[in-house]
């Protein structure tokens, strides 16, 4: 399989805990199998890492890269940024001052601004736009079952599917999905090159 288009080219999967296991260790083979350079970015709190646990297993990862420190050129280094499913948007949405859009949801929304980056969103992923459903209005998009009245509630156009790309923007109905947002991701970033 030639690798040459997505050569180096960076990928941004945000990590927390309870994060869905099949998806993440899926994004950890097949990206770099096309050259793609992964990385798991996470909020901090000031330490060097912080070691996450998976939802179904309890699989530890261990993430040292801060999607807070990445100024707008940082940012735009990245061909992709990937809010996966499971539970982590829901922790990564935690602010510890609720007048305040959370730092993740932030950097979700820079991402958005950024013309070179897609974004993919799977499953309960969704829920990282909460805060500023103004990303999500009135753009086509799919999301987990149990999300569909959150996705009209954010005025996103729910599609009953398991793939929708719009865009800059690629969801997928579930973390058993990621085999489909990863193909739509790569294929989408092949056409770009």
């Amino acid at each position: 399989m030639s690798t040459e288009p997505l050569q180096g080219k960076k990928i941004a999967v945000l990590m927390e805990s309870d994060y869905y296991e099949n998806e993440i260790h899926y994004y950890e083979h097949r990206f770099p199998e096309e050259g793609l350079d992964l990385h798991f970015l996470t909020r901090l709190w000031g330490q060097p890492q912080i070691t996450f646990t998976g939802h179904e297993m309890k699989t530890p990862m261990t993430v040292s890269e801060s999607f807070e420190d990445l100024d707008d050129a940082a940012l735009a280094g990245f061909a992709a940024v990937i809010v996966p499913s499971g539970m982590v948007a829901d922790r990564l949405r935690y602010t510890e001052d609720v007048a305040k859009i959370p730092p993740a949801t932030e950097f979700l929304a820079r991402a958005f601004a950024a013309p070179s980056v897609l974004v993919g969103i799977i499953c309960h992923g969704l829920w990282l736009t909460a805060p500023r459903t103004d990303l999500v209005k009135g753009r086509p998009l799919t999301c987990h079952n149990n999300l569909i009245g959150d996705a009209k509630a954010y005025g996103a156009a729910y599609q009953d599917a398991d793939l929708v790309i719009d865009g800059d923007l690629i969801t997928a109905r579930t973390g058993g999905h990621c085999h489909l947002l990863a193909k739509a991701i790569i294929e989408t970033l092949k056409d770009r090159a």
